[in-house]
């Protein structure tokens, strides 16, 4: 019983920092079937604008699911937003009270500590979501600590990475032209009845990020969704590119599990993706997979985008600098 008690302290303690602390943000779960649990949203990548894609996922879950949400960036240490800076993500002791996390990350070198968070909750088996360059997420080099998370890690132990081990895939390359060819989310026709494709049909997945090269099959359990028709332009009405990057065509979504815990991935995710309702509803529905509730997954789940959003366009440099977690608060 004293261990009960003392567990439950922790977490009360943990959830009251969550509140409190400007170097991240907090959404505080309104009603809905999420009521109870708690997501960490961690974003670090330098191209794609996480730091714009997961305060919208967190308030979207946040405010029409019941979710409680607590979303950390990469900053620097005066807490401004800074997405170049590959070693600070404040907050990461939050974990130890998540119910689930998702990643977007991009070849992050935490410091140790930092990392022992990420790798604890990982080792656990408890339920994760990767999304576009998470499959890169790590880039730690051989003399470090945390050296096997990286994605250039080779070693029969933990042959590609966190990447490859924990989510599906590692980076290969892009199979459609970056910034030149489109995806649109055809679904599989073995899974075109999972929970996470409830109220979406061919089509409805819709980003501007091009489709990731994978390796065919995937590894394990792994199982395709979603598969990424390339398209010969930027529009959602784009006809498909002929010849081989469509066949056979990429998985941009899937499901897995690590240790006994429910994984989803997708390739999709930069934050002008996140304009489209199918690919926000893709996101929506995984985190109820997740965390075993899909029988609150509905075909008319509301994911409506919360306050204003208007996202940039994804590229090296992009981000808008002089912001800091609190200027995303509701």
């Amino acid at each position: 019983m004293k261990a009960m008690l003392s567990t439950l302290g922790l977490l009360v303690m943990l959830a009251n920092i969550a509140h409190s602390d400007d170097r991240w943000v907090f959404y505080q779960g309104q009603d809905g079937p999420g009521t109870g649990s708690h997501i960490v949203l961690i974003s670090g990548d330098e191209e794609y604008r996480s730091e714009e894609t997961l305060p919208q996922l967190g308030k979207i879950l946040a405010t029409h699911h019941g979710f409680d949400c607590t979303v950390l960036f990469s900053q620097n240490d005066d807490g401004e937003i800074n997405p170049d800076n590959s070693h600070n993500i404040p907050g990461l002791e939050v974990l130890k009270s998540a119910d689930l996390m998702i990643v977007f990350l991009r070849f992050r070198d935490l410091h140790d500590d930092q990392m022992q968070h990420i790798v604890d909750y990982v080792e656990a088996g408890k339920p994760i979501m990767g999304l576009r360059t998470s499959t890169h997420a790590f880039q730690i080099p051989a003399d470090k600590t945390f050296a096997k998370y990286g994605n250039s890690y080779n070693g029969d132990d933990y042959k590609g990475g966190f990447g490859r081990q924990v989510l599906g895939e590692k980076w290969i390359n892009h199979h459609g032209h970056h910034g030149q060819e489109a995806t649109r989310g055809i679904l599989t026709k073995e899974a075109s009845d999972h929970a996470i494709l409830r109220g979406i049909k061919d089509g409805d997945i819709f980003g501007t990020t091009d489709v990731y090269t994978v390796r065919l099959p995937l590894p394990g359990d792994s199982k395709p969704l979603v598969l990424g028709q390339v398209v010969k332009g930027m529009q959602i009405d784009d006809p498909p590119v002929e010849g081989k990057k469509n066949n056979p065509m990429m998985p941009v979504a899937w499901t897995k599990s690590y240790k006994g815990g429910r994984v989803f991935n997708t390739t999709m995710g930069a934050s002008q993706d996140m304009l489209t309702a199918g690919t926000r509803r893709m996101l929506v529905n995984a985190c109820y997979w997740c965390l075993g509730k899909e029988e609150d997954i509905s075909t008319s789940t509301k994911v409506d985008i919360v306050g204003t959003f208007e996202p940039l366009p994804f590229r090296f440099g992009g981000f808008q600098k002089g912001v800091k977690p609190a200027d995303h608060k509701l």
